[in-house]
């Protein structure tokens, strides 16, 4: 069975967005923050996105490690993101490309039967997406890098659930900037 991981940058009152999908308050990350986003993105063999964060990665990552300023680890995290499998859960998109699979039906019966096959791990993101998976219970692991801001409302990172999710920490790591990564395991 597959590992189901939501893995985001937050912001300190749980915001991964601010108002109007901003997302400028993380700023650029660190070069050790981004190495370590793109060690997890190695890790990973299937990504699941929602529409939003499908449109956000897809217009800059295709062709990411073209751009005159790249550094080593965005042009290995852009040929990462280009090959490794992905699949976009959304009813208005009319097509996707570079490695991906576009599923325009139900997401919890799709991831559920995903994380049923043997293979790496899988990362969701999205807020929407992660919500409906984390209502049905699949999340499995949880990584917040929380950023030394607060936004005062946006979209959460954790949705309203009908009941506890408890988590044991797994991990804390703190990068320059004040970036504080913890990891959490779903207690089963």
């Amino acid at each position: 069975m597959r590992k189901l991981i939501f893995a985001m940058n937050v912001s300190l009152d749980g915001y991964i967005a601010a108002a109007g999908d901003d997302i400028s308050w993380g700023g650029p990350p660190s070069d050790e923050l981004f190495q370590w986003w793109l060690d997890q993105e190695q890790a990973t063999g299937l990504t699941l996105y929602g529409r939003k964060l499908w449109e956000t990665m897809s217009a800059f990552w295709p062709t990411g490690d073209q751009q005159p300023d790249a550094t080593k680890a965005e042009i290995e995290f852009a040929r990462n993101w280009r090959d490794t499998p992905k699949v976009v859960f959304s009813s208005t998109i009319a097509a996707v490309d570079w490695n991906t699979r576009l599923v325009t039906g139900d997401a919890v019966a799709e991831i559920t039967r995903l994380k049923a096959e043997d293979g790496d791990p899988m990362s969701i993101g999205g807020a929407t997406l992660a919500g409906a998976a984390m209502r049905a219970g699949l999340i499995d692991e949880y990584v917040l890098a929380t950023c030394p801001v607060v936004v005062g409302g946006g979209t959460p990172f954790f949705t309203a659930l009908d009941s506890w999710v408890n988590l044991n920490l797994v991990e804390t790591r703190t990068f320059p900037a004040g970036v504080v990564m913890t990891r959490y395991e779903t207690r089963r």
